[in-house]
């Protein structure tokens, strides 16, 4: 039995399709179960969300239950995770008492918690998920954290079904230039998901913008025994031809953790290149366009890209909500 949905590497590709199929059944209106009447559900932001929020919150009542949101450091005390501390700063609660309490009220604690791009030996580990998951008698859900956004990966693979088959695909999952470094989250979950259900994936990037190498490692073996493959390519161009997705996504160099103006002046030179445009998209073999958002126009993509009949945003922001339904259904359910 699933205790926690941290990051989908710690499921089978029969429980992730297993998932998919009951978040469409949320969405087709078959499933109308209610789950969690009765109960509330902890939702912990540490950071400020739009999807994530909406969608958790509705997906809670929907399924006949109540969302307690907490903001650590606004709404509730500020949060220490580490162990043997002696507590005498800026920190007023520990998380082993704060997820314990928790518990005792809800059924499960979603967390979200992004990487703040400062020491990135210290945040590949997750401490503050891990935390939460280490003390927690209730299930734990993954909302973003510092390496891993399992739920949008997962809303992504779904949104690939909906729209392409579930057949094998060529997925591009494209590095973009942005103004500032971003976390990893999104295109670590995606690219283990993708190559979790078997597509073939190709990532894009440019020198210096490498994804954690085991993570890479991992992706590699789960593809390979999927029936799939992984490709790391510096052009992107070449990335584009016969792509049948392209996932557009940036993120920081793990170089330059602590030094964002690294960061910043060494992706200079990529802004008018690493963009998603319809010359690249010309390439594609019919491409659908994919984001988690928000996305900034004309920064990661064009309107006209964005604004085109091949853009699935919206549909694959709708399918968090279906999705995060799924996954709370399967760990919270007093049936299980």
């Amino acid at each position: 039995m699933l205790k926690n949905f941290l990051t989908t590497s710690d499921l089978t590709n029969d429980e992730l399709n297993q998932l998919i199929d009951s978040a469409l059944r949320f969405k087709s209106g078959v499933d109308n179960s209610k789950p969690l009447a009765g109960r509330s559900v902890a939702l912990v932001f540490f950071n400020p969300s739009l999807r994530t929020r909406a969608s958790m919150q509705v997906g809670i009542y929907e399924l006949g239950g109540h969302a307690v949101l907490l903001e650590p450091g606004g709404t509730s005390w500020t949060l220490e995770q580490r162990e043997g501390v002696v507590m005498d700063g800026d920190k007023t609660e520990h998380v082993a008492e704060f997820v314990r309490v928790l518990g005792r009220y809800c059924a499960g604690i979603g967390v979200r918690t992004f990487a703040a791009l400062k020491n990135w030996g210290e945040e590949r580990t997750d401490p503050i998920l891990k935390a939460f998951a280490k003390y927690s008698e209730v299930p734990i859900i993954n909302l973003e954290s510092a390496m891993h956004h399992p739920c949008q990966a997962l809303a992504d693979m779904m949104t690939i079904q909906e729209n392409l088959g579930a057949a094998r695909k060529r997925v591009v999952l494209t590095w973009a230039w942005h103004p500032k470094p971003l976390p990893m989250a999104v295109p670590n979950s995606f690219a283990l998901a993708a190559a979790q259900m078997g597509h073939d994936l190709v990532i894009a990037h440019p020198a210096g913008y490498e994804l954690d190498e085991e993570l890479i490692e991992t992706v590699t073996r789960r593809a390979a025994a999927a029936g799939g493959g992984v490709q790391v390519t510096r052009n992107i161009d070449a990335a584009f031809d016969g792509a049948e997705v392209i996932y557009a996504k940036s993120w920081g160099a793990k170089q330059f953790y602590g030094s964002p103006e690294k960061d910043i002046a060494e992706r200079a030179q990529y802004r008018e290149k690493w963009i998603v445009d319809e010359q690249k998209m010309s390439r594609t073999k019919n491409a659908i366009f994919m984001h988690c958002l928000p996305v900034r126009r004309n920064v990661i993509v064009t309107d006209a890209v964005i604004d085109s009949p091949v853009s699935v945003v919206i549909d694959e922001a709708e399918n968090r909500l279906h999705m995060q339904k799924a996954i709370m259904a399967r760990l919270m359910s007093t049936e299980c």
